[in-house]
């Protein structure tokens, strides 16, 4: 991603192992375009590296538990679009 915090750090510490996935992982937390760095990797069923906050595992179960998404860009966004209206439904009712 071209934005990504990603682009500071050295590629080969996105694509490692065991433990240190854990820290490759932490890169991706407060970057603003994990949702779509998440969904490229998902939608071209990328099997290597840690993308989006997501490792290689825990997105094969995320494919496995919704095999019938076929647009996970568009679903990660509808989903951000009904966080925020969400979010500022509350905040309506918070100061009504």
């Amino acid at each position: 991603m071209a934005s990504g915090r990603c682009r500071e750090a050295d590629a080969e510490d996105l694509f490692v192992e065991g433990a240190a996935q854990n820290q490759a992982k932490e890169l991706c937390f407060g970057c603003t375009v994990r949702a779509e760095c998440l969904a490229y990797a998902l939608d071209r069923r990328i099997e290597h590296g840690v993308w989006g906050g997501m490792t290689e595992r825990e997105r094969r179960a995320l494919l496995k538990r919704r095999p019938t998404v076929r647009d996970w860009a568009g679903l990660l966004q509808a989903a951000r679009r009904e966080h925020a209206a969400g979010a500022a439904a509350g905040a309506d009712r918070r100061t009504a």
